[in-house]
């Protein structure tokens, strides 16, 4: 982009300021406490709360920019759009408040939360297309249609009106009183806010270094500065789907050459642990795309501690339209990201006792959050058990274990554990009882139980997650050397604070492959 055409965008950032504040309110800029960046170098840190525009996220701006200056200056009656969610419902807010129509193509794998929000900001004005499997599939449906019948198509990012409203985001941090910031982080998906903000933070803070933020799995921006030309990924990560592109527009892409000083990438694990600070924060949980410039905060930060210190950071937390659904997800991950949880994959003899003394001798300082295990031999044992705490305990735990000279393997990152695959042989099973345990989630409470049985019974299958609830709850199988031991193992029971309650005899069927 030449200079000439930056001029212009400038000019359209200063019309925006005229438009984009007839469809919602400058939002607030906040400091806010991370204690894993102010304890290492004093540094403070600022969001910009997006999450608290008209639509939970800041594709407003852009979407009500570029669809005001096409129905007031050229005229439009109806536009065309595609969105994977924020942006749709930011051009269903412009069309409704300008008395227009609009027609919004979404990926068919949209969530209904947010198809419902597009129609309730739309009120009539819009008609939701479903198209394709990804934003890019919905996207090149939308252009094909908005030429087919000469409609005005509105861009999620490559587009100067968008970017421009995109930009008054910058402009509320450059008039705010608490700038200028030494680091801000951007996410990227196309690359229109990023581009718009860091331009207009360039002209007036030139010192400010602009740090882009991507996802690992759809990192095309990174892709196309390194290339010097935008590059097309084969496939995008869609878990941030708010920034799951695959090509940058290439408008944004020659602005953000010149006004990206660096980029970082971050996991999957890495936003879900910026989701939780946020929550541990300010009591918000934004959208994964939305904790994606904290999560490149943070990351910067431990790779360069020294250039941080006691500077002033910024990130922007630019969308909470969270789909429930993956609240779940997100929970289990943050510590992975967090590097607070691991998944340890143990070589045991399989005998009455054998877990229990491995717990007992290694895990004293570390808290336990899931456990998987099925019997598969009568000799050897395999339990996977996860392990949460800070990362120097965590490094002592393993330290311990190659003392002990316990044999182990870390399979954090392995399929298996993701989707919580134990495996068993229920023909190995010794007269056994299959029941839900409940216990007081305390330290040692389990143990305690465990250790008591141990002498009429073994842990034959053990199947628990943490819940956040001051009760946990388990599926555990025990067997027995005789079936008359059932009796003396239910006495225990009832003398010890666990509750056990049986599992039908439907599900026992099922669970042990037998009648």
């Amino acid at each position: 982009m030449e200079t000439e055409s930056f001029d212009r965008l400038f000019t359209e950032i200063l019309q925006a300021r005229t438009r984009v504040y007839r469809a919602g309110s400058p939002t607030p800029l906040q400091r806010i406490s991370v204690p894993c960046i102010e304890d290492n170098t004093g540094a403070q840190i600022f969001v910009k709360r997006e999450d608290l525009s008209p639509i939970n996220a800041y594709k407003w701006r852009g979407a009500y920019n570029c669809t005001a200056v096409l129905s007031e200056t050229h005229g439009a009656k109806c536009v065309v759009a595609a969105s994977a969610g924020n942006h749709a419902q930011g051009v269903a807010l412009a069309v409704r408040m300008l008395g227009i129509e609009a027609k919004i193509y979404m990926p068919l794998s949209t969530p209904q939360m947010k198809q419902k929000a597009v129609r309730l900001h739309g009120q009539g004005h819009v008609e939701i297309i479903l198209v394709g499997d990804t934003y890019d599939q919905a996207s090149e449906a939308a252009r094909e249609f908005a030429a087919q019948e000469n409609l005005p198509y509105v861009h999620p990012f490559d587009d100067l009106y968008t970017m421009a409203g995109q930009a008054t985001i910058a402009d509320e941090v450059i008039l705010s009183n608490d700038g200028p910031f030494d680091y801000v982080f951007l996410q990227i998906g196309g690359g229109g806010m990023a581009a718009g903000a860091s331009s207009w933070l360039k002209v007036h803070h030139p010192l400010t270094k602009i740090i882009g933020v991507e996802g690992v799995g759809q990192a095309s921006m990174a892709a196309s500065l390194a290339r010097g030309e935008p590059v097309t990924l084969h496939e995008v990560d869609t878990f941030c789907d708010g920034t799951a592109v695959k090509r940058p527009g290439d408008l944004t892409f020659n602005i953000c050459r010149k006004t990206i000083d660096e980029m970082v990438l971050v996991t999957n694990e890495e936003v879900c642990s910026a989701i939780q600070k946020f929550w541990d924060a300010k009591r918000v949980i934004p959208e994964p795309a939305g904790a994606m410039g904290l999560a490149g905060m943070v990351k910067f930060v431990a790779e360069n501690p020294e250039k941080v210190k006691g500077k002033k950071l910024l990130c922007v937390l630019c969308g909470a339209n969270m789909d429930f659904g993956k609240l779940a997800l997100i929970s289990s991950q943050s510590a992975i990201g967090a590097n607070r949880r691991k998944y340890l994959r143990f070589h045991l003899a399989e005998k009455s006792g054998s877990l229990l003394g491995l717990l007992d001798r290694i895990f004293t300082d570390v808290n336990v959050s899931e456990f998987q295990y099925g019997k598969m031999s009568d000799t050897d044992g395999y339990p996977v058990i996860a392990f949460e705490a800070v990362p120097e305990k965590m490094d002592e735990l393993k330290q311990n274990l190659q003392k002990e000279k316990i044999i182990y393997q870390d399979i954090t990152e392995d399929p298996d554990v993701r989707y919580r695959v134990i495996n068993y042989n229920p023909s190995l099973f010794k007269f056994p009882v299959l029941l839900h345990v409940h216990f007081p989630e305390r330290k040692g409470a389990l143990r305690e139980f465990m250790r008591k049985i141990s002498e009429v019974a073994n842990v034959c299958y053990f199947n628990y997650a943490y819940s956040g609830e001051t009760i946990g709850r388990a599926l555990m199988g025990f067997e027995f050397v005789q079936e008359s031991d059932h009796q003396r193992f239910y006495e225990i029971v009832e003398q010890s604070p666990v509750e056990c309650r049986s599992v039908s005899d439907a599900i026992v069927q099922r669970i042990l492959a037998v009648g």
